[in-house]
């Protein structure tokens, strides 16, 4: 199915967007070198005291520190905007860091502070399904009060319930989630309708990018050679690894890509790539012809995550800022701008106010056919984690 509708608003910069600078390739924000870095390990579940609880001084102290990607909110300066419109309602003062720029970056700058059970300065911090899942099993996380964010229980749509690694939304709230095909310069090359494609076809060899994210690239390849992402063994995961070697080797790939893949796709260096939703949408708005593909594998659907890490003085503003925007028509504000995968249940009506053109837009409000054929990455164990993500990393550095 492709999708090539342009869209009325963009972000400015794309959720995974911001290009780290400097002589080696990056990947999604960190160096070849820092791959090899031993934070990729998992760590062992750290017992803070109190299970890492702080006195929360909200009621007191109107302020609340949010760390999340670049591009993933509305202008903040605008006064009619969700930022602005939160701290009018609330009196809640927020600092705003867009500070994560990959998952395992951001999680090497906090991890002593975590294992030392020591604040990480931060309220809320908002990261992808696996990060997340990882740092509530190492006990990092603060549990929610249910009480206070009623329209998360309320309005999740159901694609995004039931998340096997935290049920309940006992820690984590959706904030935007999205899905992972292809891309392909409709200029440039014919329609490329499966993954298998992408890494065999002769029109392609050399013009392709894969993403520099373990799960979404080795989900593919876990289903090109007949394994589900959702359900493998180490024997369907070693066979993925190969597979992925020999594209490699035979020359198919151009490069791993982190960020710059739609800038390569419209200028021609790239001719098709696997490619993040959102970014498509954004892209179209200058260059129509680059079109999303759900291949025949089917697509990856993820989600950022809001959560309160541990010794957080500002909780219940946390929970205030996750209610507010699961209201439907903040949310379909939000989603306006980001052009992500809208989790909140009756933001599709309300966007008929915002922008009408956006109602229809499956890359936003996918309808349950879409969803149908989606899957998600196995939860993976310690072991199965340190010995797949150094797999992984020396096949994409080497």
């Amino acid at each position: 199915m492709s999708q090539s509708a342009q869209p009325a608003r963009r972000s400015t910069l794309s959720r995974r967007g911001l290009l780290k600078g400097g002589g080696a390739v990056a990947f999604g924000g960190l160096s070849v070198a820092a791959l090899k870095l031993p934070m990729f390990g998992i760590d062992g579940i750290q017992a803070c005291g109190n299970g890492g609880a702080a006195t929360d001084v909200s009621a007191s102290d109107h302020k609340l520190i949010v760390s999340n990607w670049t591009g993933y909110i509305d202008p903040r300066k605008n006064p009619n905007g969700t930022f602005a419109k939160f701290q009018d309602e609330t009196g809640i003062e927020v600092t705003y860091q867009v500070d994560i720029n990959a998952n395992a970056e951001f999680y090497a700058k906090i991890r002593d502070q975590a294992r030392a059970c020591q604040p990480i300065d931060r309220d809320m911090i908002v990261l992808t399904d696996w990060m997340a899942a990882k740092m509530i099993g190492l006990g990092w996380i603060q549990p929610l009060d249910p009480a206070k964010i009623p329209n998360v229980h309320k309005n999740l749509i159901p694609s995004l319930q039931n998340r096997p690694w935290d049920p309940d939304l006992t820690y984590h709230a959706p904030w935007q989630s999205g899905l992972t095909g292809i891309a392909y310069n409709a200029d440039l090359v014919d329609e490329v309708g499966s993954f298998e494609d992408l890494i065999s076809r002769d029109d392609l060899k050399g013009k392709i990018t894969l993403l520099d994210e373990m799960n979404d690239t080795m989900g593919f390849f876990l289903k090109v050679v007949g394994a589900d992402p959702a359900d493998f063994s180490d024997d369907d995961w070693a066979n993925a690894i190969d597979r992925l070697k020999q594209v490699k080797s035979d020359g198919q790939l151009r490069q791993f890509a982190g960020n710059n893949y739609l800038q390569q796709l419209s200028q021609g260096v790239l001719v098709a790539c696997e490619a993040w939703s959102g970014d498509v949408i954004q892209a179209q708005y200058d260059n129509p012809n680059l079109k999303f593909v759900t291949p025949d594998e089917g697509l990856a659907i993820w989600s950022d995550n809001m959560m309160v890490p541990n010794f957080a003085t500002h909780e219940a503003n946390a929970e205030a800022w996750m209610d507010y925007y699961y209201r439907p028509e903040v949310a379909a504000k939000l989603a306006s701008w980001v052009n992500y995968i809208c989790p909140v249940a009756g933001a599709q009506e309300e966007m008929e106010k915002i922008d009408p053109t956006l109602v229809d837009q499956p890359l936003i409000f996918p309808d349950s056919e879409m969803l149908s054929n989606t899957w998600s990455f196995m939860t993976l164990s310690e072991d199965q984690q340190q010995k797949y993500e150094g797999e992984w990393a020396d096949v994409i550095s080497s």
